[in-house]
């Protein structure tokens, strides 16, 4: 790998994230103009928008990208004034910035009904994602990195070999102590992933000072980003203003990644304002633990307690071939009030329950 990127997620080089981000960049914005696509550009922003569930890889490709060399971003202004009239809190420093209007218009625009989908999972999975970030005190708001990394599905998969909720490249996600392997893939675990992935988060905060350079970093690396601190402002450490010092320097996809980060904020905070009306969450993730014997097909696990095998599979998404490994007992997940049946009809035993994620 190289060292500089280390351990950066979704896969963003010193090139564009994907071959659809760079032939999409047809009109580059200029300062205080709406970007706007061509035709031949709004083809490839659609089609590249399912490349993985919400990496933003697959947002940021083929929308209009800054190109190398131009002036830096206008400096934005602080909006936190207007956001406390409009009744929305943010625990992250939220900006007024073109690029952020940008991707709040195509969210609620071109990607609706994919923003939909992600709007209904923050029911189940913002829970825990939340309640974690709360346990470590760092900011709730950074569950919206998780949405454009994903779209909240831990099956999401990209063109840079990223996978999970959290989009970690196998190298990452081992250095986190996620295991990845024939049957194993922690990377999809959203308990395991969300854990690793706030200590990354935590680390790179530590490193630089600023939420918006970890999440930076989170993209494309932290040594790229300590790199382009030194050369730009002299230090690695600095606030989150310091991101729009950069701005410019920072490959192609990871200038969009803030951006993108807050629109996605945005609509969550307020999702019928930008018109997504009668938004049904997903029930909180919640299941019961099981020990059963290596090479367990999870499809034996259903039926030992007479459950739907689609949610014993949605539960262990980590459990990539449908099966615990050969060779070891392992904890699988599965409903609650099942665990007892089933751990007496596998010969396994109840591991207890899993932890209670409430709703906000």
């Amino acid at each position: 790998m190289n060292e500089e990127r280390q351990a950066g997620n979704g896969g963003s080089d010193e090139t564009a994230a994907s071959e659809g981000g760079k032939k999409g960049a047809e009109e580059t914005p200029k300062p205080g103009r709406r970007p706007r696509l061509s035709r031949t550009a709004k083809r490839r922003a659609l089609a590249a928008a399912g490349v993985a569930a919400g990496s933003i890889g697959a947002l940021a490709a083929g929308q209009p990208a800054a190109e190398e060399g131009i002036a830096p971003a206008p400096a934005p202004e602080p909006t936190s004034e207007v956001a406390a009239e409009k009744g929305v809190t943010w625990d992250l420093t939220v900006t007024d910035h073109e690029r952020i209007d940008f991707f709040v218009d195509f969210l609620k625009g071109r990607n609706y009904d994919k923003t939909r989908v992600w709007l209904e999972r923050i029911g189940k999975y913002g829970p825990l994602i939340r309640q974690q970030l709360r346990e470590r005190g760092m900011p709730e708001d950074l569950l919206y990195l998780t949405m454009i990394e994903s779209g909240l599905d831990p099956n999401a998969y990209s063109r840079a070999h990223a996978a999970g909720l959290w989009q970690f490249i196998s190298e990452t996600g081992q250095r986190y102590d996620l295991e990845v392997s024939d049957y194993v893939d922690e990377r999809r675990d959203p308990l395991k992933a969300t854990d690793a992935a706030l200590t990354y988060l935590q680390e790179m905060h530590d490193r630089f000072g600023s939420w918006y350079l970890a999440a930076a970093g989170y993209n494309t690396g932290e040594n790229r980003v300590a790199r382009i601190m030194r050369e730009v402002t002299g230090s690695e450490r600095g606030d989150d203003e310091a991101y729009w010092q950069i701005w410019d320097r920072l490959p192609r996809e990871t200038r969009d990644y803030v951006p993108l980060m807050i629109a996605m904020g945005h609509i969550a905070k307020e999702p019928e304002k930008h018109g997504f009306h009668g938004i049904e969450p997903m029930t909180a993730l919640e299941f019961e633990k099981v020990s059963v014997p290596g090479g367990t097909k999870l499809t034996d696990v259903a039926q030992a307690g007479d459950v739907d095998p689609a949610v014993v599979a949605d539960l262990n998404p980590h459990l990539v071939k449908g099966t615990t490994p050969p060779g070891r007992a392992m904890e699988v997940r599965v409903p609650v009030g099942r665990a007892t049946v089933i751990a007496a009809n596998l010969g396994g035993q109840h591991s207890g329950a899993g932890p209670v994620y409430l709703a906000d």
